[in-house]
């Protein structure tokens, strides 16, 4: 199979790397660039804990100068993926089931109220932590630390590529992505020719932009870079 791949760098090429080893072809484009917030400030206080919501708030925590003193905090992470992107951790783990629901529930089942604590997170969210626990009594402070800049344009072999019926599939880790994607493809007058490709997607929520536009979507059983590989049928 032949698979258009559109998430932020590193992960494309490592989704490519993978492709390839399970004898299918990739076409690497992302659609948004990570971009490291140089400047932000931890918030003041004491934490009881730190809620990591993406691979890229934990690649990029490990690198900043905040970590050493945040890694001695109970860490709930909102998939496995995260969490082994995380910081050293000198203390155990909690890991959600790969959204941001159940990142809250877990939050929910083990931190006390009056509990406060630490979103790593990017400038867009998937998901409002501080609305969703307030109800609970548990306080939430952002630590914003990277923001995510969209493509300008589709890149022009992935126009060629998919004018001429070379793509059978592509891979959908997010919405914005996905979104991303629709209107780039629209910009350039080709819309219609990814109405041929089979559309992964981690969620129904990631496939909302993508049926919007008339695109056939499938959703993995999981949000996992597994889920998708199933989807393709290897």
């Amino acid at each position: 199979m032949r698979v258009l791949v559109t998430r932020p760098q590193p992960d494309a090429q490592a989704t490519a790397a993978r492709l390839a080893a399970a004898g299918h072809q990739a076409i690497v484009d992302p659609m948004l660039a990570v971009e490291a917030i140089e400047g932000a400030r931890l918030p003041d206080g004491r934490f009881d804990a730190v809620a990591l919501t993406s691979v890229n708030g934990a690649r990029l925590l490990a690198l900043r100068p905040e970590a050493a003193a945040l890694v001695r905090l109970p860490l709930y992470a909102v998939g496995r993926r995260t969490a082994a992107a995380a910081p050293d951790h000198s203390v155990p783990m909690h890991i959600a089931s790969g959204n941001g629901a159940a990142l809250v529930a877990l939050l929910r089942a083990t931190l006390p109220r009056g509990a406060r604590l630490l979103h790593v997170a990017g400038e867009e969210r998937a998901v409002d932590l501080g609305a969703a626990l307030a109800p609970d009594g548990i306080h939430t402070e952002l630590f914003v630390i990277y923001r995510t800049v969209p493509a300008g344009a589709l890149a022009p072999a992935t126009l060629a590529a998919v004018e001429q019926g070379w793509v059978d599939a592509a891979f959908h880790f997010s919405a914005r992505t996905a979104a991303t994607l629709a209107a780039r493809a629209s910009a350039a007058g080709a819309s219609a020719h990814f109405r041929h490709i089979r559309h992964l997607c981690f969620s129904a929520n990631v496939a909302a932009p993508l049926a919007a536009a008339g695109w056939p979507t499938q959703v993995a059983d999981e949000p996992t870079e597994e889920g998708l590989f199933a989807l393709l049928g290897g």
